[in-house]
């Protein structure tokens, strides 16, 4: 087969490296990619339109198009190929505003009983405004849109929660992504994902996992694309992983259905674990990023069989689907300042002494080559993953993966996996 990856961050190094393990790959090509993903597949220049994109896997018989950032699913790229002919992993553009739109996907989930937070969809400030100063209590204003995981400002005071209302609603500091805005309660507990990959009747759960999102240790800071990541996440209990599937996941997909929207490839809930059980606080239509890093390293299985039966709705007959017993840590790298400002251009080294570390991959987000030096392109930058016996162990692999690189400025969180850790 021929793979077309489309993406360059860390997820999508992730899963050139785990398509290029099965004996049905014959070449992959990604576009745009990144210095990491460069050194497996070959990189083709970015096309913006994607009509121009399907012409180009046209003319290379391209046999799998994997999609893996959520904007070209929300523009329609699956769409686009699935016209043309072509077979391509991803939900379609009306399926994909499951997080393409916050309002949408809360819709759903008051429509199907799916448990979540209490919330109010507005388009105009003032009246957002008083709504926070009515009910006085600790919420999150969201951004309704895509806003590259930056969109949801804590809102602890009502003087917050206005100010982040003004942000988005008035300020427009993301654009038409904050048209409208969600507010909802904050949900007090533990955080974890929770990622299935699904045909539009059938789902496959993966192995359970928690990321980081807040920039700083002890989760201070602001709200990021992602700081970390492991699997397991001990927060996830079996009976906590069946009452999921049962009353989450299963509703989602199925209400999906029932409204002419059949979601076809990966549903990832974000879920908050309260006192009250399990609580979503958004839905993802691909792989988390960084959670990828840790999910697909477990994962023992040709990944390649899993990803077509999703698209020909034969995912029920993938039932032999194995996992490594290793747990897996990933600690993300980032530019000095991310996720304000920060600089790029700053020279990568160790890159070679990191991966000669038994069961460490540095997954590259944010790299470029400028000549022979692989420089950061981006606010993350690396992924430095690791497998061992136990949490503790891939935990302390990755830092010291993490300790063999050096740029200028490099920032990472010292404690990832914290809250597991206590736990075990």
């Amino acid at each position: 087969m021929k793979i077309l990856v489309i993406g360059q961050g860390g997820r999508e190094h992730t899963l050139v490296w785990k398509l290029a393990q099965s004996p049905l790959v014959e070449k992959i090509y990604c576009t745009p990619g990144n210095a990491g993903i460069a050194q497996i597949a070959t990189l083709i220049p970015c096309k913006d339109d994607y009509n121009e994109l399907a012409d180009w896997a046209i003319s290379k018989k391209i046999d799998l198009t994997v999609v893996g950032p959520e904007v070209p699913l929300a523009a329609g790229i699956v769409d686009d190929f699935h016209q043309r002919g072509l077979r391509a992993f991803g939900p379609d553009k009306k399926a994909a505003r499951l997080e393409g739109s916050k309002d949408f996907a809360k819709q759903l989930m008051a429509k199907n009983d799916i448990p979540t937070a209490v919330h109010q969809t507005f388009s105009d400030a003032d009246a957002a405004i008083t709504y926070i100063q009515d009910i006085r209590s600790p919420v999150f204003v969201k951004a309704d849109g895509l806003a590259a995981g930056k969109g949801v400002i804590p809102g602890r005071t009502p003087d917050e929660a206005i100010k982040a209302v003004q942000t988005i609603l008035v300020d427009k500091a993301f654009g038409a992504a904050g048209n409208n805005v969600v507010i909802e309660e904050e949900l007090i507990g533990e955080e974890a994902s929770f990622t299935v990959l699904t045909d539009g009747k059938n789902c496959l759960p993966f192995v359970s996992s928690q990321d980081h999102k807040m920039s700083h240790d002890g989760d201070t800071g602001k709200n990021t694309g992602g700081m970390g990541a492991y699997s397991p996440a001990p927060v996830i209990t079996p009976e906590l992983h069946d009452f999921v599937m049962k009353q989450v996941v299963h509703p989602t997909i199925n209400g999906m259905l029932e409204i002419g929207c059949p979601f076809k490839g990966v549903l990832y809930v974000g879920l908050m674990i309260t006192d009250d059980g399990p609580k979503v606080l958004e839905y993802n239509c691909r792989f988390g990023d960084p959670e990828a890093q840790v999910l697909l390293p477990r994962l023992k299985s040709d990944l390649v069989p899993l990803l077509t039966a999703c698209i020909d709705g034969t995912l029920d007959q993938q039932t032999d689907v194995e996992w490594h017993d290793d747990a897996a840590a990933c600690v993300i790298m980032a530019s000095g300042g991310y996720p304000d400002t920060y600089q790029t251009g700053k020279n990568i080294t160790g890159l070679e002494n990191a991966a000669e570390l038994e069961g460490v991959n540095v997954f590259h987000a944010g790299t470029e080559l400028k000549g022979d030096n692989i420089v950061t392109a981006g606010g993350r930058v690396l992924g430095v993953t690791a497998l061992a016996n136990d949490l503790k162990a891939a935990i302390e692999k990755s830092y010291h993966g993490v300790s063999a690189i050096h740029f200028d400025k490099a920032h990472w969180r010292k404690d990832i996996g914290y809250r597991a850790l206590a736990r075990i």
